[in-house]
């Protein structure tokens, strides 16, 4: 798929790898949709990034305002073409603690908002997707993680909502296959995001540790390169894309 003159729905789309993505969508002439559910930064972002950025205000994990953004969006540029979900949080806690039990609570927020969040979204795009009339009607990229494959300790609720996005990346794209639509899912390593660039020496330096080349952190932009080629190679479906410069993840 072209990305010129498409819509691309791009939720935690004010910051990180979402903004990297949607700079990359303008870049080559397309029309970036941030979903966030921070108003204010996903205004700021759409100021920066001009006119071909369009600020929408969404919780991921909420059915209707999920369905009210999308409908928003149909509604102002006619189509969907493009949904890369970005949305998600990181939580880390022992599955029993020095306090007793991880609590509930806790480890359904990670997969509320990492797991169902990008089904809630990418559902809701695919149904304005199947309306388009080209014969490839859609794109849909999810993010995940290496913690999918290699998590580490205190990471059980993350991992468990990444590895569901990965589960479930092969069943959508056939559930979709017949209206158009290619679905696939990247799973990052480490990268330079907001919730890593402050981090201090002492848990950057192990993670760089574990990668084998280039030895550093990834670029968010890098990211967003890899979107571009999943939306532009027809053949891509249904398959998950490790970008994480060969680590795998030690226990801790």
């Amino acid at each position: 798929m072209d990305i010129r003159d498409k819509v691309a729905v791009v939720t935690g789309g004010a910051s990180g790898l979402g903004r990297a993505t949607a700079e990359m969508v303008i870049a080559n002439g397309g029309q970036a949709v941030l979903l966030d559910r921070n108003e204010a930064l996903v205004h700021q972002a759409a100021e920066e990034l001009g006119p071909s950025a369009s600020p929408t205000v969404a919780d991921v994990t909420d059915e209707a305002s999920v369905e009210a953004a999308i409908d928003a969006v149909v509604e102002r540029f006619g189509n969907i073409h493009i949904n890369v979900n970005c949305a998600g949080i990181a939580a880390a806690a022992r599955t029993v603690g020095r306090d007793g039990p991880l609590p509930l609570a806790a480890f359904s927020m990670v997969i509320q908002v990492n797991l169902i969040g990008t089904f809630n979204t990418l559902r809701c795009c695919a149904a304005a997707m199947q309306k388009n009339g080209d014969e490839e009607r859609g794109v849909i990229v999810n993010t995940a993680s290496v913690a999918a494959f290699d998590g580490q300790i205190g990471q059980a609720a993350y991992s468990a909502s990444k590895g569901g996005v990965v589960g479930m990346t092969l069943p959508i794209a056939r559930d979709l296959s017949r209206s158009g639509i290619r679905v696939c899912t990247i799973a990052p390593g480490i990268f330079e995001t907001p919730m890593m660039i402050g981090a201090p020496p002492a848990v950057r330096d192990p993670l760089i540790e574990m990668t084998q080349f280039p030895k550093r952190l990834g670029d968010a932009s890098e990211y967003a390169l890899l979107v571009r080629q999943i939306v532009e190679n027809p053949y891509l479906n249904g398959e998950t894309i490790r970008i994480d410069a060969g680590i795998r993840m030690a226990p801790r």
